[in-house]
């Protein structure tokens, strides 16, 4: 049994390791330590301030390359699109004064805006994917080509705005035709798209701008906000997002299919985006071409610069992150579009035994009748 003397001793070596420690810290290692926490606390301060600083030379360096190169903007840019029509299509949220600014690039650079065509949240809204699917099997009766049987509803409809856009009338180029008149009035009709006014020039080329067009901070600000919502709203967003990521991937496709050249240009590169997944698909990262930071001059210049490369025929990816594989696009001048009507197919000639039977009088009926039959092609074209 523990007798009284132990607790005795007991509580003397606990007063006595106290005393000890009081008297160490209030002697001879105070100093050592106040100097440790203040020597810490003065480099902490010095590190922030050496980062702030650094942080604001960059900036301003930013900011004079950017003022910089709108100096130069209009001589880099000049008749590089050799007079092509582009047709601008946005996914997710792009701030108009960028939406403004890219197409006054493009026009910049010698090009002709057809139309902007914005793709609303019904494109991919899971509670209308039986609407989409109904509409998506009208569609496809006017479409030439038309996508394989197994495409899936998505396909289908990035097929039909990418025909709506780019499909000229062989025998009047600057028409749309007719089925894809149609095929983007039912996308709109379905408010899937929206665009104003009407669009009635076929585009040579197209231009994807997809949201987030911003920076990288205000994204990270955004997704930090939004990781405190409740989990099954977190996971109905990413649903959501990854749902938007792919509409947006088979759209871009399409339109670089169905024309001469397309760009896809967004904001900082972040994880997600769709700049982002299309450099990561080893399928899209060498069929269309990428800009990043979009919402700076740079990026707005280097749209057209990539759009008159991908034309020439070369796939890029511009900005300063690391899948990027140049900071500015190559400076290509295309040489002016040249659009030539084609002509209705003559009449099969008639044999020698049709000519003799009909030799007298033949000469003012058959070019009577040539006339008429090539006016009815025309109109049926």
């Amino acid at each position: 049994m523990i007798d009284f003397r132990y607790h005795l001793v007991s509580l003397i070596s606990v007063f006595l390791a106290l005393a000890v420690g009081i008297a160490l810290g209030a002697g001879p290692l105070e100093e050592s330590i106040g100097n440790t926490l203040t020597g810490q606390v003065d480099q902490l301060r010095e590190e922030r301030a050496d980062l702030r600083s650094r942080l604001e030379q960059a900036e301003t360096d930013l900011a004079r390359s950017q003022a910089a190169l709108e100096d130069v903007s209009g001589d880099l840019l000049a008749d590089v699109l050799g007079e092509r029509r582009v047709a601008v299509v946005e996914i997710a949220e792009v701030e108009p004064e960028i939406r403004e600014a890219v197409v006054a690039r493009l026009e910049e650079a010698g090009a002709t805006v057809t139309g902007t065509v914005r793709v609303t949240d019904a494109w991919t809204d899971p509670d209308q994917l039986a609407f989409r699917q109904s509409l998506a099997g009208q569609l496809v009766e006017y479409l030439d080509p038309q996508p394989a049987d197994d495409a899936g509803t998505g396909t289908e409809l990035a097929e039909a705005l990418a025909q709506g856009l780019t499909a000229a009338r062989p025998e009047d180029p600057d028409v749309l035709t007719e089925s894809a008149a149609v095929a983007l009035e039912l996308l709109r009709e379905g408010g899937l798209v929206t665009f104003d006014p009407a669009i009635t020039a076929p585009a040579d080329a197209v231009v994807v701008l997809a949201g987030p067009t911003v920076s990288a901070v205000q994204v990270a600000e955004e997704q930090a906000a939004q990781e405190s919502a409740a989990p099954e709203v977190v996971e109905e967003r990413e649903e959501l997002l990854e749902g938007l990521l792919g509409a947006a991937q088979q759209i871009s496709v399409a339109v670089q299919q169905r024309s001469a050249g397309a760009v896809v240009a967004g904001g900082d590169l972040v994880e997600p985006s769709l700049v982002q997944r299309l450099r990561a698909d080893e399928e899209t990262v060498g069929l269309v071409s990428t800009v990043e930071s979009v919402q700076r001059v740079s990026g707005q210049v280097a749209v057209p610069l990539a759009l008159a490369a991908r034309i020439s025929g070369t796939v890029g990816h511009y900005g300063t992150g690391e899948s990027a594989t140049d900071l500015m696009p190559p400076r290509v001048v295309l040489p002016p579009v040249v659009r030539v009507p084609e002509e209705p197919p003559a009449p099969p000639a008639q044999t020698d035994a049709e000519g003799d039977g009909d030799a007298e009088g033949a000469t003012g009926e058959d070019a009577t009748t040539t006339d008429t039959t090539d006016t009815t092609g025309d109109g049926e074209g």
